[in-house]
């Protein structure tokens, strides 16, 4: 595997994480003390980075197809 395809990898695992620990945020009472824009905010946020680790996902599937 080349070293850019384990970054890709790694960047996908991280961006994961980073989306789980956000519907975290959203899912729990802190969330409901921010505002009206803020919270319309974090939830496009999470749509924007669920179809970023999706086109991940599609390279990732790609170079495995390729290998």
């Amino acid at each position: 595997m080349e070293e850019y395809q384990q970054c890709v990898i790694d960047e996908k695992k991280d961006l994961d994480n980073k989306i789980e620990r956000l519907i975290d945020f959203i899912s729990g009472n802190i969330f409901k003390e921010v505002s009206i824009p803020e919270q319309r905010r974090l939830i496009r946020q999470k749509g924007i980075m669920e179809l970023y680790s999706d086109v991940l996902n599609e390279r990732i599937t790609q170079m495995k197809r390729n290998d």
